[in-house]
């Protein structure tokens, strides 16, 4: 069975209250009112302000301009043409493109009519002000997307986790099986949770960005570290003392991966084992000094992972006290 959206309801509900309205008023070419109300509903509010905005704007010109090219040079096809050769070129100009399409049939309406009255341009003007005027009522509503957002948070947290889980696994045995499923799967809910986000910004037009939004972009940044990380763990081929308590470190680390922010507190740990793996012995042979220089940049890669997560005030949860990294 097909699944009927939101948009799609707005839209149907919203042509066929349009419509009405124009014809209760008796409107000459009522069913415009219809094809405005169509084109004016969009995805978000802000869009759908956009979209009226420039369609209201362009047909208010259409009309000014059939009246001048219609009256003072002749009702005739060319003159169609004509017209919009330099109506068209204006609207894109103006950036009102989005109006051309309503506008034209503005202009059509005012050619059938024959003649330019008052009465026709109150018509035109009530068409336009009901088509519009009803898309934006419809738009009114948006449902919330706090549900999806959180969705997907949990699940990039808990890929995450997965990622973190094989890194100290590696790090603790010098063996993996692991198939990298999670690193896909994450930069796809990564792109889609940001494109879930950026349409909640764009449905507040006192809000200018989204907790949620600034989170899955920290994230992403995040993620591109991880990526970094992945290839120097496997690369790292003996298993040494530093390995270990990075594992630990990781392991602590991986157990606190939520929507808050205390990373300071693991920042500070970093810097303190850092201090510490500089006071140990230096590598006796070639592998162990490849090895140790591997888990070296391995500890910058995670103070750059931290610090970003120490730029991001953190998302509240009332029922959650805990450490988030």
């Amino acid at each position: 069975m097909f699944r009927i959206g939101y948009r799609t309801l707005k839209t149907g509900i919203g042509t066929a209250a349009a419509i009405s309205i124009a014809q209760w008023f008796h409107l000459d070419n009522f069913v415009s009112a219809g094809i405005l109300t169509i084109l004016c509903i969009q995805n978000t509010k802000k869009k759908s302000v956009n979209a009226s905005w420039s369609r209201f704007l362009a047909c208010v010109i259409a009309m000014v301009f059939s009246a001048a090219f219609f009256e003072f040079l002749a009702y005739h096809p060319a003159i169609i043409g004509l017209l919009l050769l330099v109506f068209i070129p204006l609207t894109v100009s103006l950036n009102i493109k989005e109006g051309i399409v309503t506008s034209s049939v503005i202009i059509l309406h005012v050619y059938s009519a024959g003649h330019v009255t008052l009465a026709l341009f109150e018509n035109e003007l009530g068409i336009i002000v009901i088509g519009i005027g009803i898309a934006l009522l419809m738009n009114l509503y948006m449902p919330s997307v706090d549900k999806k957002m959180i969705d997907y948070q949990e699940k990039i947290e808990a890929n995450f986790y997965k990622v973190f889980c094989e890194m100290i696994n590696y790090l603790k045995t010098n063996d993996s099986d692991w198939d990298g499923r999670e690193i896909t799967e994450t930069e796809q809910l990564l792109k889609e949770a940001k494109t879930i986000a950026f349409k909640d910004v764009e449905n507040h037009f006192l809000r200018d960005e989204n907790l949620y939004y600034l989170y899955f972009k920290m994230r992403e940044k995040q993620f591109e570290i991880l990526q970094r990380i992945l290839p120097i763990a496997t690369n790292i081929s003996l298993t040494v003392e530093q390995g270990h308590r990075i594992a630990d470190f990781l392991e602590e680390l991986s157990n606190h991966i939520h929507p808050g922010n205390t990373a300071l507190f693991y920042l500070k740990k970093l810097y303190d084992m850092k201090v510490e793996f500089e006071q140990m012995e230096l590598p006796k042979t070639r592998e162990e000094f490849e090895t140790r220089a591997a888990l070296y940049q391995f500890v910058q890669e995670m103070e750059q992972y931290l610090l970003l997560k120490s730029s991001f005030k953190g998302i509240k949860k009332e029922e959650s006290e805990a450490n988030y990294t």
